[in-house]
C-alpha cells in the first residue's frame, strides 16, 4: 500500500518538478529535498508521534462545533493505528525519491517529440498523457523496481513503532524462546525471498515491455 501511494505522490511531484510555473517547481523541489534529507526512521517517529497527534487535534478543532453539540464524538489518537502511521511515513519518504525517478524519466524524452506533437495540434496535457508518460514509465521501470525492493527492506524499520511486521514478530519470538539464530535466519530468508521474487518479476515485466516496444517498431 505504501509503495502504491508513493508512486502516485512521486508521479505528482515529478510532474510538478517539470512544470513551467516556477512557484510550483520550487515548492515541489523544497518538499523533495526535505524528505530526501531526513532518515526514514526519523520520518517514522515524526509521523507517528508528532504528525498523527497534530492531525487529530486539527480535525477536532475543525469539528469542535459538532463535538460540543454532541453530534459526533471527538477523534482519538487511537483512531489512527500505528500501521497506518507507518504507511504514511513510508509513502512520504519514498514518494520524494520516486519523484526524482519520474522527473528523470520525463526529461529523458527527446524535445523533438514534444515539438512534433505540438505541430499536430496536441495540447501539453495530451502530449504528456499520450506520448511522454507511456515512454517515461518504460524508462523508469527498473529504478522503480529497485525502490520497491528498498522499501521492502526498509519496512523492517516499522518494528521500532511496535507494528507487527516480520521483524517485530521475529523479535518477539526470539526474546521469548531465545532461539535468536533460527529466528533471524528465517526472518532474513523471508526478506530475501520477497526481494528476489520482486526483482525477478520486475525483470520479467521489463523484458515484456521491451519485446512489445520492439514489435511495435517492427
Amino acid at each position: 500500500m505504501a509503495f502504491s501511494f508513493s508512486v502516485v505522490i512521486g508521479l505528482g511531484l515529478g510532474l510538478c518538478r517539470t512544470s513551467r510555473y516556477r512557484v510550483v517547481r520550487e515548492l515541489a523541489t523544497f518538499w523533495v529535498e526535505i524528505m530526501r534529507g531526513i532518515p526514514m526512521l526519523v520520518i517514522l517517529y515524526y509521523i507517528a508521534f508528532i504528525g498523527a497527534p497534530g492531525i487529530v487535534e486539527a480535525v477536532n478543532f475543525l469539528l469542535s462545533p459538532l463535538v460540543t453539540r454532541g453530534i459526533i464524538a471527538p477523534l482519538s489518537i487511537r483512531s489512527i493505528p500505528f500501521s497506518w502511521r507507518a504507511i504514511i511515513a513510508l509513502t512520504l519518504g519514498y514518494g520524494a525519491f520516486i519523484s526524482e525517478i519520474f522527473r528523470a524519466g520525463i526529461e529523458s524524452i527527446h524535445a523533438g517529440q514534444w515539438e512534433a506533437a505540438y505541430a499536430l495540434g496536441l495540447r501539453k496535457r495530451q502530449v504528456m498523457v499520450r506520448i511522454v508518460l507511456p515512454q517515461a514509465v518504460r524508462n523508469v521501470l527498473p529504478p522503480l523496481g529497485n525502490e520497491f525492493v528498498a522499501m521492502i527492506k526498509d519496512s523492517a524499520l516499522v518494528s521500532a513503532l511496535g507494528v507487527q511486521d516480520v521483524t517485530q514478530m521475529g523479535k518477539v519470538y526470539a526474546a521469548s524462546t531465545f532461539k535468536f539464530f533460527e529466528t533471524y535466519n528465517i526472518v532474513a530468508f523471508l526478506y530475501l525471498f520477497l526481494t528476489i521474487s520482486l526483482s525477478m518479476l520486475v525483470r520479467l515485466l521489463e523484458k515484456r515491455l521491451k519485446t512489445g516496444r520492439a514489435g511495435a517498431k517492427t
